[in-house]
Formats: C-alpha cells, sequence, structure tokens
C-alpha cells in the first residue's frame, strides 16, 4: 500500500469461521467505526473461508463473504490482512506462507502450529516484510505474549509459571473444593463444555506444552519447540493426592514452568515442562479457580508480575485477534512492521533429569523399627536432601509422607523407583512435583 490510497479500506480474510472465526466476524462487523478510528482507515472483511458453506453459525455472515477455497482467498489482491483460526498444521501452515508470500500480515491463534514450526512462520514473514503476531495462541484474552515480547524488552526474565490450560485447571479446582475424583470432575467439565469429548489435548498436558513452548521462546530469546518441554498430564492426579496437597496447605495445579538455569558450563539454559504440581495456597496462582488462566513472570528489574484472565472462549480468544489486528493494520498503513522473532540468545534446553525440583512422596510401609532411617538412606544414597517427613497411622495402614529439598529431576527419579524395590515398602502411592515453596 503506498501512500497515496491510505485511506483505501484494508482488506480481511478470517480463515475458520468456528468459535473464534465468528467471534471475529461479529466484532468487526460490531465495532466498525471504532475499529477505523483506532486504525486510521477502515478495516473491511472481505471473505471469510469455510469448510461447508451449509454448516450452522454463530454469526451471520454478509453474503457473498462466505468461500470454501482458502488458498484463493489469501491470495487475492484486495487481501491486506489475514486471520488464521482454523488451528492444527496443515492446511493452516500452507495458507499461512500463501498469505505471507503474497503480501498480506497474518494474526493466528495457532499454538500448535507455532510451537512446532514457528522458525517456518517467521523466516517468511521476515522475507515478506510482512507481521506475524499470534498473541491468541497463549491464554486467550491475557495479555502475555505482547508484554513479554514488548514492555519486557528492556529487562531480563528468569522465570515464566502459568496456569494455562482452563480445562484442566477447572479439573483440578473441582477435585479440590467437592473431593471429586478425575474422573467425575472431567465428566462435570465435559456436560459444562468445558471439555472436549475427547479431552487428551487438555488433560495429557498437549496444550499447555505448546504454550509453554511459545512462552519459553520469547521469554528467553531462544526457539523451543512443543518436543523441547517435559509433559505430564493430570490423568493421574488422584483424590488422595489433592487431600494429601491440602494437608500440607497446598493446592494441586497444572503448570507450565519455564525458567533459566545454569548448565554443566555455567551458561544459562531454558527448562521448559508442564506436569501437575503442589504450590501453596499463599502463592498467587494457588487462587485461580475454574477455567481460568493466571501467568506469573519474574524478571530481574520489573520483579514479580501476574496476569489473569479468562484462558479460552469465543469471544476472550477474539479480542486478542482484534488487538493483534489493530496493530498489524497501523503497521501497513505506517509501511513498518512489528517486532519479528528473537532468538539471538540460541540457549540450549535443559534436559529434564537435570532440572532442579522437589518431590512430594507418599508411601505404604511396614511399620517396625528402622523403616523411616532405610527410606531416609535411599534419598541419601542419590544425594537427596529431605525437607519435611510425616508418619501417619500404624500397623498395616502405615504411611510415610515426605517433601525433599531441591534435588535434580533424574536423582529424585531414582530415588522413587529405588523405593519402590524395597522391601520394607508395600506401594509407593504418590509422586508429585512441589513448586512455589523454599527449596
Amino acid at each position: 500500500m503506498t501512500s497515496g490510497d491510505k485511506q483505501r479500506p484494508l482488506g480481511v480474510a478470517v480463515l475458520g469461521c468456528g468459535a473464534v472465526g465468528s467471534q471475529v466476524v461479529r466484532l468487526l462487523a460490531e465495532q466498525r467505526d471504532d475499529l477505523a478510528a483506532r486504525v486510521g482507515a477502515p478495516v473491511e472483511l472481505v471473505g471469510v473461508a469455510v469448510r461447508r458453506l451449509d454448516a450452522p453459525r454463530d454469526v451471520q455472515v454478509p453474503d457473498g463473504l462466505l468461500t470454501t477455497d482458502a488458498h484463493g482467498l489469501v491470495a487475492r489482491d484486495d487481501v491486506d490482512l489475514v486471520v488464521e483460526v482454523i488451528g492444527g498444521i496443515e492446511p493452516a501452515r500452507s495458507l499461512i506462507l500463501s498469505a505471507l508470500e503474497n503480501g498480506a500480515s497474518v494474526v493466528t491463534a495457532n499454538k500448535a502450529l507455532l510451537a512446532e514450526d514457528g522458525p517456518t512462520l517467521f523466516e517468511a514473514a521476515a522475507k515478506a516484510e510482512r507481521d506475524l503476531y499470534y498473541e491468541a495462541a497463549v491464554a486467550g484474552a491475557i495479555p502475555i505474549l505482547r508484554p513479554l515480547r514488548e514492555s519486557l524488552a528492556g529487562d531480563r526474565v528468569t522465570r515464566v509459571l502459568g496456569i494455562v490450560n482452563g480445562t484442566t485447571n477447572f479439573i483440578l479446582d473441582k477435585m479440590d473444593t467437592s473431593g471429586a475424583g478425575f474422573s467425575e470432575a472431567l465428566e462435570e467439565a465435559q456436560e459444562l463444555g468445558y471439555a472436549e469429548a475427547d479431552p487428551t489435548a487438555d488433560v495429557e498436558g498437549f496444550d499447555a506444552a505448546a504454550k509453554a513452548a511459545i512462552l519459553a521462546s520469547l521469554a528467553f530469546h531462544s526457539r523451543v519447540t512443543a518436543s523441547d518441554v517435559y509433559r505430564e498430564g493430570i490423568s493421574e492426579v488422584t483424590a488422595a493426592d489433592v487431600a494429601s496437597a491440602r494437608d500440607m496447605g497446598s493446592v494441586v495445579k497444572l503448570l507450565a514452568i519455564c525458567e533459566l538455569r545454569p548448565g554443566p558450563d555455567g551458561q544459562d539454559q531454558v527448562a521448559a515442562r508442564v506436569h501437575p504440581a503442589m504450590i501453596p495456597r499463599s502463592h498467587p496462582l494457588a487462587s485461580v479457580r475454574e477455567a481460568y488462566n493466571a501467568v506469573f513472570v519474574e524478571s530481574e528489574a520489573a520483579g514479580q508480575l501476574m496476569f489473569y484472565g479468562p484462558g479460552a472462549g469465543g469471544s476472550p480468544t477474539a479480542s486478542a485477534v482484534l488487538g493483534d489486528l489493530v496493530t498489524i493494520a497501523r503497521n501497513r498503513l505506517a509501511e513498518t512492521r512489528g517486532a519479528g522473532e528473537s532468538a539471538y540468545a540460541d540457549r540450549a534446553v535443559q534436559p529434564m533429569g537435570e532440572t532442579r525440583t522437589r518431590y512430594h512422596v507418599a508411601i505404604d510401609v511396614d511399620d517396625r523399627a528402622g523403616v523411616l532411617a532405610t527410606v531416609a538412606n535411599a534419598f541419601a544414597d542419590h544425594d537427596v536432601s529431605i525437607q519435611t517427613v510425616r508418619q501417619e497411622g500404624r500397623g498395616a495402614d502405615a504411611q510415610l509422607v515426605v517433601v525433599s529439598h531441591a534435588a535434580p529431576d533424574a536423582a529424585l527419579s531414582a530415588t522413587v523407583d529405588q523405593l519402590r524395590s524395597m522391601d520394607i515398602v508395600r506401594e509407593v502411592t504418590s509422586v508429585m512435583r512441589v513448586e512455589g515453596g523454599d527449596e
């Protein structure tokens, strides 16, 4: 677009008209005048790509705008801005690349694609001298990516700790407040629409791992993919685990944890992991209830920051999409582009086994003399220091609950393996990491 036609409407193509896409279409129509004032030129919807023209939709799309030819739509001369809310890897990747090659700037909410193949998309955007924005890819309406990319660009972020999946937070919250088991809480989440019929991506941590990869990449200026993120879901969390956490004054949350940790050579490495963990009820994240999300950021100059809000849903996610759309539209008018990928630090990813964490271990044991000392020796064998230990019950119902100090995860895992092989141990009934307390 040249300086002579700055008032020409900016054409917007929306790819996908599901829960998010339909709300983007609605907001483009309802806020048409405000968007034009904020951008400096009209923003006009010129096409909506869908798989089926006759599918039921939550919004009335203006006549003539629906099409099943997504590739044709993104290649049109009147398309300046493309919103991709299809999800998945293909055809989303091909469509985004095509849009950039044809001169359009892109807003995407596609966390899975960014976590798997973000560098390809960023390189294509840089080559085309166009924007690729993706605030909606993590934590819905919560503004977290822009602060990491821009507001904290002059600071050194050291840790990002977050609840970034509303489905799992709802389930764990119900287990904590009602005493329900995992299956019962999942069923309620599905009935209320918080969980899909196939909840695997959520409850096994895949969704959160993709978001953790994006957060770590931005926070630490290094390329981190979903496969670099250690992942455990919540399907093995029991009512007994949640009750044990309550006894410790803690709550169980599925956390995405991204942090800088010293490597063997003394250089900082990126540690990125997703797993259930016990955190003290005094921690800000402990109060995040139901399907809400929150991200806790620690940096050297700004200190501790927390971002909280709805992490999913059509309207909240569409709000983040529209925010990005305004930014890239302004950039088009100014004939400039925003910040692209920042991967200059190129830090190595630290293996989970080397990452320091803490364990909560519940052990059913024979109640006889010397048992506690024998268990303590198993921890000592792997250089793991015990922070607290308590015994519950007597006789056949005796149980030891041990919380360790911080140690490499491999050493903690080896300790648990040794405990399981010991004659005095009938069963290791619970193993869970502990975060947010003293190491």
